[in-house]
């Protein structure tokens, strides 16, 4: 256990995913607008305190999981009183003033949406990439999306201390706004002919990347403007999602210097 200098304590698991707890001290948490990746809360409770707390986290719109209390208890064996509150370890940006300041610098945007990429190694590849191949922004949602912990930040080289990550309540109706600001959608599937090396990626482009099971989700398939694919020329059907970004930013980094 450690003592940030705000008084607050800072617990680390086996699995180096920071976290505090009790019902009190998450909501003095909120209060004090700490970065909170989500709450879980035992599913089983509903009293006034929980109520209260419920209530701060929907204001501050911060994610809330009901749980069982074993799963809590495999997170700390201390007294959680039913409540368990992991912490991020970045700040969050905004994706519209990220946007504005690419626009303000007569820079074509290149943002990076992360549909349902979970596994928190693979988000921590991504984002050391991206922030190599100078993309602006990540875009996640608060939901269905890596817990952006220590973990995380370490498998990123320490990239998501620069990199601007933007998590958003609906990936569909942000991936609508980024269409209207002017910036071209691109989905990147094997449900398509046309290679990354035929796309325009010069343009200002939102790069769309589904998980290695799911894939892109059919909303936001729907709201592309292109669909590109990695041409594949061995057995394997497909890339880990880390390498697959790894290769297409740095195509669009190798079209945007020439």
């Amino acid at each position: 256990m450690e003592k940030r200098t705000d008084g607050f304590l800072i617990n680390k698991n086996e699995n180096d995913k920071d976290f505090i707890f009790g019902t009190r001290a998450v909501m003095e948490a909120i209060h004090a607008e700490r970065e909170i990746d989500k709450i879980l809360v035992d599913k089983d409770l509903n009293n006034d305190l929980i109520k209260e707390l419920l209530a701060l986290a929907k204001e501050a719109r911060i994610v809330v999981v009901r749980v069982p209390d074993a799963k809590l208890n495999r997170i700390t064996r201390k007294n959680h009183q039913g409540v368990v509150a992991h912490m991020s370890a970045i700040q969050y940006a905004s994706l519209d003033n990220v946007i504005e300041e690419c626009f303000s610098k007569g820079i074509a945007p290149m943002i990076l949406v992360l549909d349902r990429i979970t596994d928190v190694r693979n988000f921590g590849a991504i984002a050391r990439t991206a922030d190599c191949a100078g993309v602006h922004a990540i875009v996640i949602p608060e939901k269905g999306a890596a817990q952006i912990n220590s973990d995380a930040v370490k498998t990123s080289a320490g990239a998501l201390n620069h990199l601007p990550v933007c998590r958003v309540k609906n990936l569909y109706y942000t991936v609508k706004d980024l269409k209207k600001m002017g910036l071209a959608v691109v989905s990147v599937t094997e449900k398509t002919e046309r290679v990354m090396y035929e796309a325009d990626l010069t343009i200002p482009i939102a790069l769309i990347l589904g998980s290695e099971e799911d894939g892109i989700s059919p909303e936001l398939m729907g709201l592309s403007d292109e669909f590109v694919k990695i041409p594949l020329a061995g057995r394997i059907e497909s890339l880990n999602v880390s390498v697959a970004a790894g290769v297409l930013v740095y195509e669009a980094l190798r079209q945007r210097r020439q």
